[in-house]
This record gives C-alpha cells, structure tokens and sequence, in this order.
C-alpha cells in the first residue's frame, strides 16, 4: 500500500534545502512540507532549552500537515533536541548526525575527521560525543563557524566575503582526511572549501547520507510512496520577509520557488 503523506521537514532557515535537494534526488516520488523558522533564525546562539522548545514547535506544526516521518534537517537541532523529541513522539524522527558517522565508520580510511558546525552544535559536543563511541581511535578537530548560516541566508556563498572567512575558519585544519559540514547551510560554501582544502580532503553532505537512511527507514516501515509520479513540495517560513526565495531559486534551480512559499503560524 502506497503511502503518499508527506516527509516533514524542519530547519532555522534555509540550510536544510541543502538537504530537501538530496533527497529529493534519491527519493524523487516522496512528498515533502519544508519548515524554515526564519523568524528565530540563527539557532547556533540560542541555549539547548530554547532550541529543544523552538524544535518541538516545529514538529507540531508538521505533524499538523499529516506528515508521515520528520527529518531535522538542522545540525544545532539535530545536536540538542533530536533525543528528547524521539522521546516525545510517536512518529519517526532522524537528524544529521547518525547517517553520516555510521557512513565515516564504514570508510576505514577516513580517520582524520575535521568538523565544522554552529557555535551551539560544537559547544554540545554533539558530533564529537557521537564519532568516539562509533570510532574511538577517531582523531577529531572541530571549529565553530558562526558566520557562515547568516552569510548563507544573506547569499553570500561564493563571494570573496566568503572565500576569506572559510580561509581563516579553515587555516587550523591539518592532515584531515575528511570535513564534516555540521550544519546544513554550510553545504552552500563546498566549492570555497573545497578550494581551502584541496580535493584530497572528502567533504561530507550530511544530507547525502541522511537521505540514504531515511530511504531505508520508509522501507522498513512501510511508508514509501509508491507512486511512479515525481513528488511535490511546499515551503513554510515563520517570517516571509527575508532573503530566502533568492538563496533558493538558486540552490534548487526553481526560479518559480515564490509560489511554493507560505506563511507558517508558529508561535
């Protein structure tokens, strides 16, 4: 039997695009409902309570739309609130963190392990907490970059603004076999970071790996969409009057993106 409600997705903005886009890609017949709460944007700064309560929010108002499972497309959500809200709630929940260290875990290789995240997710200890107990013998560096989910919201993703702060964000990481990008807005500045870094250095896509899984999951569940039609999507942001729709049109190639986009009532 077919199942053809929604995945639910939700973020502090427009990152988790970066994670719609992929899995869109590998799921291409599921619907999707997008949740930017771009009124409380960024999340980095806000204490693990806050985020936990902002998190919570989120998933009420998905689950007000029938979805059938949710992603935390969010590395400070994924990082603080993702187990208290599997505890919570009934419905399949994943974040970005166990896809990609189960994938590092796979890839022997890959021991050097560079992080890069919101001051919040890496003050957590989040990623590092997760990697040692998967990987102890892990060698991990890890840097908060603050600037960067304002900058992508801002579009400022290719520009010399931005080759500079990834430079200098960057200039500590040594001998590194891989770069986690920790936060979904940070996929925007690959092409900077690749350039920092060298094509020797794997930068790693939460998203990627967070759609693989979550492929599996439905299966498993018994929840995909069987339908042979490509699925659709619509977007809800908590504050319309920002620069998403331009950060988007681009990044998903949509350029009618506007009317995909409504107002959510979330208090």
């Amino acid at each position: 039997m077919a199942d053809e409600r929604p995945i639910g997705m939700f973020d502090s903005g427009v990152g988790g695009l970066t994670v719609l886009k992929e899995f869109r890609k590998q799921n291409p017949q599921e619907n999707i409902i997008y949740l930017g709460d771009t009124k409380r944007f960024p999340y980095g700064s806000k204490s693990k309570e806050s985020i936990i309560e902002l998190t919570k929010k989120g998933i009420d108002f998905l689950l007000s739309k029938n979805v059938k499972a949710i992603v935390i497309a969010c590395g400070t959500a994924t990082s603080q609130a993702l187990e208290e809200v599997q505890k919570q709630y009934e419905i399949p929940i994943i974040g970005i963190i166990d896809s990609t260290v189960q994938y590092i875990k796979e890839n022997r290789n890959l021991k050097n392990v560079g992080i890069i995240a919101t001051t919040g997710t890496i003050r957590s200890g989040g990623w590092q907490n997760k990697l040692h107990s998967q990987i102890p013998d892990a060698i991990l560096s890890y840097k908060a970059c603050p600037l960067l989910a304002p900058m992508a919201e801002e579009g400022w993703t290719e520009n010399e603004i931005a080759k500079l702060t990834i430079k200098e964000y960057l200039k500590d990481f040594e001998n590194i076999n891989c770069l986690i990008l920790g936060c979904t807005h940070y996929p925007l500045f690959k092409k900077c970071i690749q350039e920092e870094l060298g094509e020797k250095v794997e930068i790693i896509n939460t998203g990627e790996k967070l759609a693989k899984d979550m492929k599996k999951i439905l299966i498993h569940e018994q929840k995909q969409n069987e339908s042979t039609q490509e699925g659709s999507y619509e977007i809800y942001l908590t504050d319309t009057e920002t620069n998403f729709v331009q950060v988007a049109s681009k990044l998903l190639k949509a350029p009618e993106i506007k009317e995909k986009i409504k107002k959510a009532d979330v208090e």
